[in-house]
C-alpha cells in the first residue's frame, strides 16, 4: 500500500476543511518555516482546479497508451455544428497512360470520387466516490479512479478502432501444419498458426494491391497468443538474431518481411461463449436431412442459443431456436448420433481463432470530433453530491466513429494458436 495522498500532502488532509480529501480553502493558520510567523490562509484559495487538471492529464496519458489500432487510422476532422455524419471521400485511381497514335486524340479517362459515410456516437461512464470513503481511505481514491477510468476509456476507443478495421472484407486463412489449405474460419485448428510464410503471403497480397506503406513498412496487429507462435518460428528467430529494429509504435515487438508487428491484447479473438455450463452438448439421435437436432449433455435455457452459430458434427449452422433438448437450425443437415455440438463463432471444435490485421497507409479512418475528444470529468461533492454533499464523481466522455477507406489496403489473416484451447472470446 502506498501512502494516502493526504499523508504526503498534510494540508490536503480530510480534516483540513472537511471535504474528505478534496483540497479546499483552509481557514487555519500556517507557519512560515523561515521566520516562524503565523498567517491565515486566503479564504478563496483552493487547489481543486489544479489537482483536477493533474488527474485529467494522468488519466488521458494512461488512455493514449492503450491505442494500438487507432494510431494507424487516418484522422478525419469534424468541426462543431457540422452534423454527426461524415462523408469520407477518396479519389479514384487512373489506369496506365496509353501510347499515343500520330494525330489521334486519345479517349479521356474518367475522374471521380467514391465516398464512405460514418456516424459519430457518444460514449461515457462515471463512478461515484463517497465523501466518507475519501475521508478515511488509505489510498488516493480520486486519483486511482481517474487513472482507471482513463484506461477504460482508452481501451474502449481502441476496440472501436479495432472493430472498424475488422469490418474490411478481405480475409486470408492460415494453412494447417501439413500445408493443407483452409478456406473458412470453422476449419481452422490450433496448428493453423501464423508463420513467416503466411506473413510473406499477406505482404505479397498488399503489394499486389498497391497498398502504400506506413513509414516504409506495412503493419500487422496481433494477439499475444499469436506473438508466441510466430516467435517460436525459425524465420522469426533468424530475422531477429542480429537485427534489432527500432520500436517506434505503441506495442511494437519486431519486424519480419517488411512488416512491423504490434502486439495488442485487444486483438480480436473469435470463439463464442460456452453453449452450456458444466457440460458439453452432443447429438442424442441421428438426423437425416433435418433441421431439428436432438441434443443431450447439459441444460440450456429455451432460445438461449437463438441467433448464434454452432458446429454440429463439424458443420456450421445458425440456430433459429432451441429448447433444453433440441436445437432448430436454418438449413437441414445429416448428422450421426453422438456428434459433438460446439460453439460455431470460432474454429474447428469451437477453439479460439485470432484476427490479425495487416494494413497499409490510411486503410481506415477515425473521426476527430471537435470538442468530443476524451475528457475526464471530475466533480467535487459540492458539485455532484446532492443536498448533503455526500459524494463526488469521476467520469469519462468522448465521441468517435469511423470507417474503412481503402479495402485494398486492409487484410485480415485468421489463425489458430497453441493457446486456442484456453483463450476466451474477446468481447466487443
Amino acid at each position: 500500500m502506498h501512502k494516502a495522498w493526504y499523508e504526503m500532502n498534510p494540508m490536503m488532509a480530510p480534516d483540513a476543511g472537511g471535504q474528505g480529501g478534496y483540497p479546499v480553502a483552509n481557514t487555519a493558520n500556517y507557519t512560515n518555516a523561515y521566520t516562524g510567523a503565523a498567517a491565515a490562509f486566503d479564504q478563496d484559495s483552493t487547489m481543486a482546479p489544479q489537482i483536477k487538471e493533474w488527474y485529467n492529464t494522468e488519466a488521458l496519458e494512461n488512455a493514449r497508451s492503450n491505442h494500438m489500432f487507432a494510431q494507424f487510422a487516418k484522422n478525419i476532422p469534424l468541426p462543431e455544428n457540422h452534423g454527426m455524419t461524415v462523408e469520407m471521400r477518396k479519389a479514384n485511381t487512373f489506369g496506365d497512360v496509353p501510347r499515343l497514335k500520330e494525330g489521334v486524340i486519345p479517349d479521356g479517362q474518367k475522374f471521380g470520387y467514391s465516398a464512405v459515410s460514418a456516424t459519430v456516437y457518444e460514449y461515457g461512464a462515471y463512478t461515484p466516490l463517497g465523501r466518507r470513503l475519501q475521508r478515511h481511505a488509505i489510498d488516493p481514491v480520486a486519483q486511482d479512479a481517474a487513472e482507471e477510468m482513463g484506461a477504460a476509456g482508452g481501451n474502449t476507443q481502441d476496440k472501436i478502432a479495432r472493430n472498424i478495421a475488422l469490418s474490411g472484407s478481405n480475409v486470408m486463412y492460415c494453412d494447417k501444419a501439413d500445408g493443407t489449405a483452409v478456406t473458412s474460419r470453422s476449419q481452422l485448428t490450433r496448428d493453423c498458426v501464423l508463420t513467416p510464410t503466411m506473413v510473406n503471403r499477406a505482404v505479397t497480397w498488399l503489394r499486389k494491391h498497391k497498398a502504400p506503406k506506413i513509414n516504409g513498412k506495412y503493419v500487422a496487429i496481433i494477439h499475444p497468443s499469436v506473438t508466441f507462435d510466430i516467435r517460436e518460428s525459425k524465420g522469426w528467430l533468424d530475422a531477429h538474431e542480429y537485427a534489432h529494429p527500432e520500436e517506434i509504435y505503441n506495442g511494437e515487438i519486431g519486424e519480419l518481411h517488411g512488416v512491423r508487428f504490434i502486439e495488442s491484447d485487444n486483438a480480436k479473438v473469435y470463439k463464442g461463449g460456452a453453449l452450456v455450463t458444466g457440460g458439453s452438448l452432443k447429438v442424442s439421435q441421428a438426423v437425416s436431412n433435418g433441421t431439428e437436432i436432438p441434443v443431450t449433455g447439459g441444460a440450456v435455457a429455451a432460445n438461449a442459443l437463438q441467433g448464434r452459430y454452432v458446429l454440429i458434427g463439424g458443420v456450421k449452422c445458425k440456430v433459429v431456436s432451441n429448447t433444453d433438448s433440441a436445437i432448430t437450425i436454418e438449413n437441414p443437415i445429416t448428422v450421426s448420433k453422438d456428434a459433438a455440438v460446439c460453439a460455431g463463432e470460432g474454429g474447428a471444435d469451437g477453439i479460439a481463432v485470432y484476427g490479425c490485421i495487416f494494413l497499409g497507409k490510411n486503410a481506415f479512418g477515425m473521426i476527430d470530433v471537435a470538442g468530443g475528444n476524451m475528457e475526464m470529468i471530475i466533480k467535487t461533492p459540492e458539485q455532484a453530491g446532492g443536498p448533503l454533499n455526500q459524494f463526488g464523481t469521476v467520469g469519462v466522455y468522448f465521441e468517435t466513429g469511423g470507417g474503412v477507406l481503402y479495402e485494398e489496403r486492409l487484410l485480415r489473416v485468421e489463425c489458430g494458436s497453441y493457446y486456442s484451447d484456453v483463450d476466451e472470446d474477446e468481447d466487443e
